[in-house]
């Protein structure tokens, strides 16, 4: 007993071999650089750290609810939780190797002597000189059965650390498959918010050209009215009828966008497409764009993006497994140990003297494999020096996300400034040219020039209000924020095949 107290006492105190993991320091700038230009805009990054429900920004309760309908119900993010659920399976498998393993067996065997004495002759060369001691030795050499139950343990003593690091490993892993699954949440938020906007985008822009059709709809009366009065040729009427024409023609592709973005946002919820149509297709003005936009710092990024940390879980798993290499260079020992009952008669297995009992120490030593564990750990340490450019890369990433985001928000917001301002000075000239079309002084090209002009206007200034807030979708997802409700994987219940089977991400 006290040698195996003073092993077990030795694996509890033993040291790990392997590189112990250090969490990456990046170097990354004080502030976004985008921050530091003096241009101004209505809707204004700074500086602060941003609101993790960012899409609450819009104050759009239906997109509110959308989003949350989607976490509970988008398939793609159901599997990636089922992927947790496999993982964590894993780390189980992982920190068992370093329990003891008992086996129970129980067999019946058939033992005897006769095939062998026969496949020698001796038979034959006894029963030739005697028939009575051929058949006492067929007597003896009869089969017997034999009947045996034990039970069979093994510890494999973790002298080196080869258990721990393969639990270390496996924890990462699964802090990476949790943090893939952070990442497609947020990735979902972001698609269902882009979807919803260019829905009601797709609706505003609708109105707008609308509207310029009742405009043009009008001109088109006042030319008929004058040709038939005779003071306009009839090429004014065509002209004004072809213009309504080219504005009725733009409808149909706003109208089949909004259609397939219901049906996108359909199948993000986990629902057939086509169902979310009674909800959705009433018009709604397009949410107003917030007056500030917190973007944080630029060190906040590694704490806050799920790819960045998913990388640096992924690096922590490559730094174990250098150590789970290293190991294997070294002897295994481990406590063996095996108790059973064995006799000819099943009756007297329960009787103590038929007990038999074995144990002591295995020890496995690698002395040849022919250079392979060798290179495990050269392999070990290039996939940790791989997985350390990997994150820097992705950090590198990161920041460049942000700020293109930044620079596409500010520039479409000073571009929306630019349309506006536009817009007004032709709409007057349209008025003043319809003005002076009815007095005779212009002619209708005039008119039709300027109407044109604040059509294309009016579009392109409800089109591009649509792109920045689509751009504010794009930093928020950027910056990476949205997944703090459930840091470790975890959501609500979800059917998988049916009301009595169901999977929960933390099972």
């Amino acid at each position: 007993m006290l040698p195996l107290l003073g092993l077990a006492a030795l694996t509890l105190s033993a040291c790990s071999v392997g590189p112990d993991y250090q969490p990456p320091q990046p170097s990354t700038p004080s502030a976004f650089n985008d921050l530091r230009s003096t241009d101004r805009t209505a809707s204004r990054a700074l500086a602060a750290q941003p609101d993790p429900k960012w899409w609450r920004t819009f104050n759009d309760a239906q997109l509110d609810s959308l989003i949350d309908r989607a976490i509970a119900g988008n398939l793609s993010l159901q599997q990636a939780v089922l992927r947790i659920a496999g993982v964590r399976e894993q780390t189980l498998q992982a920190g068992a190797a370093g329990l003891p393993t008992v086996n129970a067996s129980a067999t019946r065997q058939q033992l005897g002597l006769k095939g062998e004495l026969d496949s020698y002759g001796v038979r034959a060369q006894v029963a030739e000189s005697s028939e009575e001691l051929a058949s006492r030795l067929d007597s003896l050499t009869r089969p017997i059965h034999l009947y045996q139950g034990s039970f069979d343990t093994s510890w494999e003593l973790d002298l080196w650390g080869r258990v721990r690091r393969s639990v270390e490993m496996a924890n990462a892993q699964t802090q990476a498959s949790v943090e893939s699954r952070n990442d497609a949440l947020v990735s979902l938020e972001a698609e269902v918010a882009r979807a919803y906007l260019q829905l009601r985008g797709a609706q505003s822009v609708s109105d707008t050209l609308m509207a310029q059709i009742d405009v043009a709809q009008q001109s088109l009366e006042l030319t008929q009215s004058r040709a038939h009065n005779g003071l306009a040729p009839q090429l004014d009427v065509e002209n004004a009828s072809a213009q309504i024409g080219s504005l009725r023609a733009q409808l149909p592709q706003y109208q089949a966008q909004q259609r397939q973005t219901m049906n996108g946002l359909a199948v993000l919820l986990g629902l057939p497409p086509g169902a979310l149509d009674a909800e959705l297709t009433q018009t709604k003005p397009l949410p107003r764009l917030p007056a500030a936009v917190p973007v944080g710092v630029p060190a906040s990024l590694a704490r806050r993006r799920p790819d960045v940390r998913e990388a640096e879980a992924q690096l922590h798993a490559a730094t174990a497994n250098i150590g789970v290499s290293v190991v294997q260079l070294f002897p295994v020992l481990s406590l063996t140990g095996q108790f059973g009952m064995r006799n000819t008669d099943s009756d007297y297995l329960t009787h103590w003297s038929s007990h038999f009992y074995s144990y002591g120490p295995q020890v496995s030593i690698p002395i040849f494999q022919g250079g392979r564990l060798v290179s495990n750990v050269r392999l070990a340490r290039a996939q940790q020096a791989n997985a350390v450019l990997a994150y820097r890369q992705t950090v590198l990433t990161a920041l460049q996300d942000v700020e293109n985001a930044l620079v596409s928000y500010r520039a479409d917001q000073q571009r929306v400034d630019g349309l506006e301002q536009t817009a007004d000075p032709l709409q007057n000239a349209f008025n003043l040219a319809s003005n002076s079309y009815r007095q005779g002084i212009s002619t209708f090209i005039e008119v039709l020039d300027a109407q044109r002009q604040l059509a294309q206007a009016r579009q392109q200034a409800a089109s591009t209000r649509v792109q920045s807030s689509v751009d504010l979708v794009s930093l928020y997802k950027a910056l990476g924020g949205g997944w703090e409700l459930y840091p470790q994987g975890d959501l609500p219940k979800f059917q998988v095949f049916g009301p009595a089977e169901t999977v929960n991400g933390k099972s």
